[in-house]
């Protein structure tokens, strides 16, 4: 006979989901059985918070509901911090804790913690699972997951709950709810300023990467002759070898970019979602039309001219059909601005520096590869240096910003996508962090380099240091040199750029994953990485 957890099972598989992320329990067991029975792969992570983070990236991919398990108390705790990731970065995601039997909920018994308030502030609901109402509630649950802004809903599963036989059938997965048209008088006046602008910029933010047509993007910037910069999870929306490219804002050499942006005489921030980067940190005094899914969050000092507010594929379509706009940008004033901000990421080193590791990275992953990375001060040199060229190829947690991410990404994106190459770079800090997580890649057979910038430091919080004049304190990480393998895992040094376009190459057409030790002088990031 089913029980509920095969109930709950088959209506996630109905909604897409073909895995879940997640480390076992007692309570647990009932619905892997469920997942063993009903032929959904469960993938057993070195820590639940890189389940979480791999089922969120799942979510990005796929544009399902990502998924993962953990148990009661201390297991639901590890797992919030990916679940906080999916609900700042808008990615969809069912959170599901296998709690203790109904019974015993409420008392005081060992590891027992309120999961409903626990979860509460990072998702978009916190649902309990009960006999009578399970199909409705996971109906209810998917419905949330993917409905705009999209994010992470938390379910919880009483053991006895779990393994009791369902007295319900499965439903369809309700449909998102869809968003509201945008008004058609916004729009007028968006077009009309756009149309009326000499030298207006877009900038393309994190709600763009859901659009259903984000060639939309593309046909807007063209028809009116407007040169583009991205956040840094927007990175791709548009090839960014495109003529009217100008690279990412708010990261590495950020002044160089503001002095270009507050040049500007219009901002369209289309899909700007300011949980990456508040307006006011960069736009200064220039008129700003925003298009997105919800209203700005400014502190008023933006001068906000329009906003269109609604389904953001019919805004872009509509503003890409009007009358074109009159700028006056030229070809190659746009290129001068590309080129000097590409040389101002490169300071002359005669050493091997994070800058010349990622050019070496980028040359040898294809084109439509994916790159996955860490937080820390390569973050900001990666994403304003790397050139994204397609969708979903530049994976960051640019809302959340959560050390400890890179690694279960790139794994969670080469399950997803096992037809394309995937390459994760991480900091040493990062990578003491998750290190565990490379024995899960070796266990799946993931063909995936794993480059960790070991540069001996917690750079990013050296430099902070630095810029308040503090002395370096509690940052230096212990010097040592790679094993041969990490849990089983081959581990090779490239003390320059031969050895490390050398051993990717290898990495790349492996039958599992490779470490490689990229040994590099982190000085320049002091130079980059606020300036």
């Amino acid at each position: 006979m089913a029980s509920n957890a095969d109930l709950i099972v088959r209506m996630l598989a109905q909604a897409g989901i073909t895995e879940g992320f997640g480390i076992p329990s007692g309570n647990v067991l009932p619905v892997m059985e469920a997942m063993r029975a009903g032929r959904m792969r469960f993938v057993l992570t070195a820590h639940e918070g890189s389940a979480a983070f791999a089922a969120d990236v799942t979510g990005r991919m796929t544009g399902r509901p990502g998924f993962c398990i953990a148990t009661h108390g201390p297991g639901a705790t590890n797992l919030t911090t990916g679940v906080g990731c999916a609900f700042l970065d808008r990615s969809p995601l069912i959170a599901l804790t296998c709690n203790v039997s109904s019974a015993q909920l409420g008392r005081r018994v060992q590891m027992h913690i309120d999961h409903h308030r626990l979860f509460a502030p990072i998702t978009k609901a916190s649902l309990d699972l009960r006999a009578g109402s399970i199909a409705a509630t996971v109906s209810e649950a998917i419905r949330l997951a993917l409905s705009e802004p999209m994010g992470p809903v938390h379910l919880d599963l009483p053991e006895d709950v779990a393994l009791a036989a369902a007295e319900e059938e499965p439903v369809a997965p309700a449909p998102p709810a869809p968003l509201p048209p945008p008004r058609a008088e916004a729009l007028n006046e968006a077009a009309r300023l756009v149309t009326r602008a000499r030298r207006p910029v877009a900038v393309i933010g994190a709600s763009a990467m859901r659009m259903r047509d984000p060639a939309l993007l593309q046909r807007f910037v063209e028809r009116h002759r407007m040169p583009f910069a991205t956040t840094a999870m927007a990175k791709g929306l548009i090839d960014e070898g495109h003529e009217l490219s100008l690279g990412c804002i708010e990261r590495a050499r950020r002044q160089v970019q503001r002095r270009l942006l507050r040049g500007a005489d219009l901002i369209v921030g289309l899909g700007y979602d300011t949980i990456e980067v508040e307006y006011e940190a960069w736009i200064g005094a220039v008129p700003l039309v925003h298009v997105d899914i919800d209203h700005a969050d400014t502190d008023g000092s933006v001068r906000i001219a329009q906003e269109v507010v609604g389904n953001l594929d019919d805004a872009v379509a509509a503003l890409a059909q009007g009358e074109r706009g009159a700028g006056d940008w030229r070809g190659d004033e746009i290129a001068r601005h590309r080129e000097s901000f590409q040389a101002s990421l490169r300071p002359r080193s005669n050493t091997f520096t994070p800058h010349q590791a990622i050019d070496v990275v980028r040359a040898v992953l294809p084109r439509h590869g994916v790159l996955a990375f860490d937080v820390g001060a390569h973050t900001h040199q990666i994403a304003s240096q790397w050139p994204a060229h397609a969708p979903k190829t530049f994976l960051v947690t640019n809302g959340w910003s959560s050390m400890g991410f890179g690694l279960p990404a790139a794994i969670a994106a080469k399950l997803a996508r096992p037809d394309l190459p995937v390459v994760a770079i991480i900091g040493d800090g990062c990578f003491q962090m998750t290190c565990g997580e490379v024995a899960v890649a070796r266990r799946l057979g993931l063909a995936l380099p794993i480059v960790v910038l070991d540069d001996r430091w917690l750079a990013l919080i050296k430099v902070k240091q630095e810029r308040r004049d503090y002395p370096h304190f509690g940052t230096e990480l212990d010097v040592t040199l790679p094993p041969a393998h990490y849990f089983g895992v081959k581990a090779v040094a490239a003390p320059g750029p031969e050895e490390l376009e050398r051993e990717l190459r290898r990495a790349l057409t492996a039958s599992g994953p490779t470490v490689i030790e990229a040994v590099v002088d982190a000085a320049h990031y002091s130079e980059t990485v606020y300036d």
